[in-house]
């Protein structure tokens, strides 16, 4: 079965709702850069998960090296280098391969880091963990399921027949809450983003390019999609972290979203207009439109 005929259903939830991004003004028509040129040729919105896309630059010494339809990001430094999520075990092998065309070694990955627990986007960490060597930081929830292989019981998607991945069998430094120290040479923070998965996370840092400095944000996927049977509104504990989550990501100071789903903020869209991921009022909007949908679940559970 495609990996798009799996995400259709919640690509006709987000064209529902109302919030979208404000593009940043330009003073000029924007020429796309080629390297995310090469990306928008080769890929399209809701893309497959394991299909291979051409690494780009997103801003200073950050990259997308995913998949066309699951996002990895690669955080350079001298000092070595971040990775945000890995992809399927498959598409792990998609990541790697970008990791190197970019000039860099995988071997120079010191931290992986994840946005959530579900083997569409940590399928391939034991691959990843095993090519590079690097430390693995994960929120205590999430760990359960990196060394099983398989979601948590907690998880509101626990009953959708995911498939099981491949477990680590190192040890994994643990984020806790608010207290942990940022990740990496480049100092990534994360933000403690429960819903989607109960260990999920997002992460912010601050990249610059000469003297422009701005604030990129991972944003965690956060739809809130369950197995058949799950209703948010029977875990009061659950939604509350679920809307703190939110709450916390839309305070955030971002100028440039990314998100696991490529599709899920836009990108490709925002890629092809004048400014290109830069957003001109942050990125509150996307936890916003999260917001919304949870909302609408909520009424729908009620109504039954």
């Amino acid at each position: 079965m495609s990996a798009r005929f799996l995400i259709a259903p919640a690509l006709l939830a987000i064209a529902a709702c109302a919030a979208a991004p404000t593009i940043a003004d330009a003073p000029s028509p924007r020429a796309v850069p080629a390297d995310q040129q090469a990306f928008l040729d080769a890929c399209e919105d809701w893309d497959d998960w394991d299909k291979p896309a051409p690494p780009f630059r997103i801003y200073g010494d950050t990259y997308y090296v995913g998949t066309c339809g699951i996002s990895a990001i690669l955080v350079t430094h001298e000092d070595g280098h971040s990775l945000i999520d890995t992809g399927t075990e498959e598409g792990a092998k998609v990541v790697l391969a970008n990791i190197a065309k970019l000039g860099f070694d995988p071997k120079d990955v010191d931290t992986i880091t994840l946005s959530h627990e579900h083997f569409d986007h940590v399928g391939g960490i034991a691959s990843v963990q095993y090519a590079t060597g690097a430390t693995v930081y994960s929120s205590p929830a999430a760990t359960k399921t990196l060394h099983s292989g398989l979601p948590s019981a907690e998880d509101p998607q626990a009953a959708s027949d995911h498939p099981a991945f491949r477990p680590l069998s190192t040890l994994v430094f643990l984020l806790e809450g608010g207290k942990s120290d940022p990740v990496g040479p480049k100092k990534l923070k994360p933000i403690v983003t429960p819903g989607h998965t109960p260990g999920a996370l997002s992460w912010q840092w601050r990249e610059c390019e000469g003297s422009d400095c701005r604030w990129l944000v991972y944003a965690d996927s956060l739809s809130p999609i369950s197995a058949d049977d799950y209703r948010f509104s029977d875990h009061p504990e659950y939604l509350a972290d679920f809307r703190a989550g939110l709450d916390r990501l839309a305070k955030a100071q971002c100028d440039m979203l990314m998100t696991p789903h490529p599709s899920a903020s836009d990108m490709l869209a925002r890629m092809k207009g004048e400014s290109g991921l830069l957003l001109a009022d942050g990125c509150a909007w996307y936890p916003e439109r999260i917001g919304e949908r949870l909302d609408k679940r909520l009424a729908e559970e009620a109504a039954k």
